[in-house]
Parts: structure tokens; sequence; C-alpha cells
């Protein structure tokens, strides 16, 4: 696989908060990413930006001509120090460019760069409904290590979390 140059990534900063709730709260209504059933706000986002040290866990935004059209974040996954060497990735895409490689592009860079942050362990929370991402993580190295069956309720319906991970 080849890095597409039509998109590159860099270290957020606070001016880029706004545009990553935007992109977050559009994935809301489908279901299908998020366990938060109406959008955040900025300011409630405000304390997790600050939490996304670049020297430990960074948060990158994604851009093509020099707009912000995703993010990837690593996440501590525990506060306990014994798994200070594993972090949850998130990926957020937005919707006009699904589908183009960017996700596809922001994983294989983010597994690429864990060594470097002292991570030896990367895990991601998917819905088991989320077949798309299900399948990024997968075709990136990524197992199925666990299952909780009906842990959230959307809209009324049981929905699994599928916890997938790898070692780098």
């Amino acid at each position: 696989m080849h890095t597409d140059a039509r998109y590159t990534h860099r270290i957020a900063t606070r001016a880029d908060l706004p545009r990553i709730v935007e992109i977050y709260n559009a994935t809301i209504p489908s279901r299908q990413v998020t366990a938060d059933l109406v959008p955040v706000s900025v300011a409630s986002r405000e304390p997790w930006f600050d939490a996304h040290a670049p020297q430990r866990h960074p948060l990158w935004v994604a851009e093509r001509d020099r707009q912000v059209v995703g993010w990837l974040s690593y996440s501590a996954f525990h506060s306990r120090s014994a798994y200070d060497g594993t972090a949850e990735l998130g990926i957020y895409v937005n919707e006009t460019e699904r589908g183009h490689g960017l996700g596809r592009q922001l994983l294989r860079d983010a597994i690429a760069h864990a060594p470097a942050l002292g991570l030896h362990t990367l895990v991601g929370l998917i819905f088991g409904h989320n077949a798309p991402s299900l399948a990024l993580f997968e075709a990136h190295g990524f197992a199925r290590w666990g299952d909780l069956p009906e842990v959230a309720i959307l809209d009324g319906v049981a929905r699994d979390l599928v916890i997938v991970g790898r070692k780098v």
C-alpha cells in the first residue's frame, strides 16, 4: 500500500477542536460508530482534547486541500499504570472522504508510530454491526479479542461491542 498524497496529517491544535467535534457529531445519527445519542459540544470535549498529549496519546487531524477531513486519536486504554503500553485508537472520517483510503492511511500510520510512543498494544472498540470498521482493522492485522454482547442500546436496539487488538 502507498500513502495517498491527497491526505496529510498533523497534531491537532485547539483551533481544530470545533471541526473534530463536527466530524464526530455527524456520525451520531448513523448509530453505527459511537454510543453518544445526541451531539456533543466543543466545551464538553475540551478535557478529552487536553488528555491527548502529543508525546503520549496524540490526536491527529487529517487534511485534504488544507481542510480537516478526519481525525485519529490514541487514547489511554485504562488509568492504571500497568496498561500504559496499550492505547485505544479512534478514527473518524468526514462522510465525503469515506471509501477513499483515508482511514487505511491513518490506521497504517498509527500502527507504525505506536512504538515511538512507547506502545506495545493497540485496541479498538467497535460496534459489532459496524462492518466497515471491523474490516478496516482486520485488514491491518487486528484480531477479535473480545465480544461484549448487547451492551449498548441504540434507539431501542441492543448492540454488541467488539474489542479488536494488535501487538506492535
